[in-house]
C-alpha cells in the first residue's frame, strides 16, 4: 500500500458540508507540500466534536485508489 501524511483542519459546520454531499472530495496538503485529493465520505472515520484537525495517513491501493484514513496526531 502507498501511504501519505496530511495535515486536515475542518471545521465541524466544513464536515457537516461534506456529510451532506456538497462536495465529493477532500483536497489538503501533505505534510511535505503537496496536494492531496481523497474522497470526503472517509471524513466520517474521523470527525470529532470540533471537526477534524490534526495529521492523518492515508493509505491507497497500488491503482491509486483511496483505502484507508488514520490519525497520526490530533488536536
Amino acid at each position: 500500500m502507498l501511504s501519505i501524511d496530511v495535515i486536515i483542519h475542518l471545521s465541524v459546520n466544513e464536515c457537516l458540508a461534506h456529510y451532506e454531499g456538497q462536495y465529493d472530495n477532500v483536497r489538503t496538503r501533505s505534510v511535505d507540500g503537496r496536494w492531496v485529493v481523497f474522497p470526503a465520505q472517509a471524513l466520517r472515520r474521523v470527525v470529532g466534536e470540533e471537526g477534524v484537525h490534526g495529521i492523518f495517513r492515508l493509505t491507497f491501493t497500488e491503482q491509486g485508489r483511496f483505502h484507508d484514513i488514520v490519525p497520526l496526531n490530533r488536536r
